[in-house]
């Protein structure tokens, strides 16, 4: 609307201009040489208009004509970079959708139209890496490293191809001038903050991590957590070599990250060295509280010198109720109360947990079995039973599974990897044990029945006696084992007993306990169904085995129906045969 206005104006202003001009009265003169013109005001201002117009178009012809080359030279250069841009366009977009040979033929269109474009070189190494050429995709991202706008991005790209051809030297050398030029790179600072790591370079490790925090690459609470992994590592190694220094260093580690178990523990036996037991105790208790673990039940029974077994085992209950319930605390009370000869505690302890036992409370349910009663063969049962038993809780880190802390993983390189837990790949599930129980294993775990002399019962009800457990007046007759024959084979076999509910006088004989063996009861005895093994037998997984059936044939084997049997004097011969 303005534009409008401003042109009708500027019409209106023309319009007035050109009447004042025409309204002028008088004559203009030109006179040169011998020659004398003489016109009208207002003619001679329309010529003259006329001459400056004139004047002006053939200037801009001239200067036309002048930068035409230019100009042509222009066109073709933005008509190449047109092409160039639209070549690494769809370049990337076949990238994106992993189309390698059209992602080829774009990355040669974009390096013959915009050779040096950045975003071509990227191009060009990311369709050579899609196609799995190495030497072309380092070729361009060396000549991108060459560039000054593109370095960081190139040593980016050589680092990774480092790492996929398993060069840790060349990748660590490219991270290390990667930080030089820009300190912010966290892929830089976290591959060098791994090599340090894995040389034992905890000086270079804690000095790359400040330099993390102070370019705000983490945030506060993951840095006092990483450093004190990084101290934690160092007093683990200088245990043995530079008390001082390792004491330092674990302080200051338990200050920074309190709930990391290695650091409490460790600390804990440098105040108890130093026979300061409240704060030794105060340290393990506050990482038992975030997560109870093995190592700080026992440096809690350990943390005053000289204590016998029993003391160890009251300190040890006082840390587990902290904590109630938890495997763990069950775990290191029956531990502890092994070590002190209390075996009914042990067992308390550990009987929420046998039903579905971890294999650290088999081996424990096994040594109690050894110990008290000196029985090997409950002892090799829950061995057995150790094996098939779930996994318990390790020292875990991106798959990999190791038997102590440790500061970085061995498979990423990505600090305070390690979490206590229970290995992902150990065991299909969780809920219950992989392999169930065999029936030598329940028959050795059952508990042992013993025979008791009891006064003649009264009579009862049938539905009574169903509902109670039935009990023997007379010593306990041996127990019928898994693979005993039949009911009805063992009465042709043997005499009729009376049975419990008959009221019969009780016999006063010797007690004596009862056999190993017991009935299982959870098999009715009238399948007739094979009962299994009591050891099956176990092959190998490449073992095919014996075939007992015998080779078979498969020129007698019967691919239709079964043929009625022949008369005649054939059929004669095949029955007299079979009988």
């Amino acid at each position: 609307m303005v534009r409008i206005i401003l042109f009708l104006l500027l019409i209106a202003l023309g319009a007035a201009g050109a009447a004042w001009i025409a309204e002028q009265t008088g004559d203009v003169v030109l006179s040169w040489g011998g020659y004398r013109a003489q016109t009208t005001l207002p003619v001679f201002v329309l010529a003259l208009g006329i001459v400056v117009v004139a004047a002006m178009m053939i200037w801009a012809i001239l200067r036309g004509v002048w930068n035409a080359p230019a100009r042509m030279r222009r066109s073709r250069r933005e008509r190449r970079q047109a092409r160039g841009r639209h070549a690494i366009t769809q370049g990337l977009l076949a990238i994106g959708h992993g189309d390698s040979s059209a992602a080829r033929v774009h990355a040669e269109a974009a390096r013959k139209h915009a050779a040096h474009d950045p975003l071509a070189l990227l191009l060009h190494a990311q369709s050579a890496q899609l196609d799995g050429d190495r030497e072309g995709a380092q070729r361009a991202f060396r000549a991108m490293a060459e560039r000054e706008d593109t370095r960081l991005l190139g040593l980016r790209g050589l680092f990774i191809e480092a790492q996929r051809a398993d060069d840790p030297v060349a990748a660590v050398m490219v991270a290390e001038e990667a930080l030089k030029l820009s300190p912010s790179s966290s892929w830089a600072s976290h591959a060098v903050l791994g090599f340090c790591c894995a040389k034992g370079d905890w000086a270079g490790a804690l000095k790359i991590l400040d330099n993390n925090q102070s370019a705000g690459l983490i945030d506060k609470a993951a840095y006092r957590r990483q450093r004190g992994v990084l101290l934690t590592a160092r007093a683990l190694e200088l245990e043995k070599v530079d008390r001082d220094l390792a004491r330092e260093s674990v302080m200051e580690a338990v200050k920074l990250a309190p709930t990391l178990v290695p650091a409490a523990v460790l600390a804990s036996k440098f105040e108890s060295e130093a026979h300061q037991v409240r704060r030794s105790m105060r340290l393990v208790e506050t990482a038992w509280l975030a997560q109870p673990h093995p190592d700080l039940a026992d440096a809690y029974s350990h943390v005053k010198l000289g204590d016998s077994a029993r003391q160890r085992l009251v300190r040890v209950e006082t840390l587990a109720a902290k904590a109630p319930g938890h495997i763990e605390g069950a775990l290191a009370i029956a531990r502890a109360a092994i070590d002190a000869s209390e075996f009914t505690k042990a067992r308390e302890a550990l009987a929420p947990f046998i039903a579905a036992p971890t294999q650290r409370v088999a081996l424990l349910m096994a040594e109690i079995e050894r110990t008290e009663h000196g029985d090997s063969g409950r002892a090799r049962a829950w061995t057995l039973r150790a094996v098939r038993a779930l996994h318990d809780p390790a020292w875990t880190a991106d798959g990999y599974v190791s038997d102590r802390w440790r500061p970085v993983s061995p498979v990423t390189g990505r600090l305070d990897a390690f979490q206590w837990q229970t290995p992902v790949a150990a065991l299909p599930s969780d809920k219950g044990g992989a392999i169930e129980s065999s029936p030598f294993e329940e028959a050795m775990l059952a508990t042992l029945r013993r025979a008791v002399v009891l006064e003649p019962p009264k009579p009862k009800d049938v539905s009574e006696s169903a509902a109670e457990p039935l009990v023997s007046v007379t010593p306990a007759p041996p127990a019928e084992q898994d693979n005993a024959p039949p009911p009805a084979a063992a009465a042709e076999a043997a005499p009729v007993e009376a049975t419990p509910t008959q009221a019969t006088p009780a016999e006063p004989a010797p007690s004596r306990p009862a056999p190993l063996f017991r009935s299982r009861q959870d098999i009715p005895k009238a399948v007739p169904t094979p009962i299994p093994a009591v050891i099956p037998l176990v092959r190998a997984p490449d073992d095919p085995g014996i075939d007992e059936d015998g080779p078979a044939d498969e020129f007698a084997e019967q691919i239709g129906p079964p043929k009625a049997q022949a008369g005649g004097w054939r059929g004669f011969l095949s029955r007299w045969g079979g009988n």
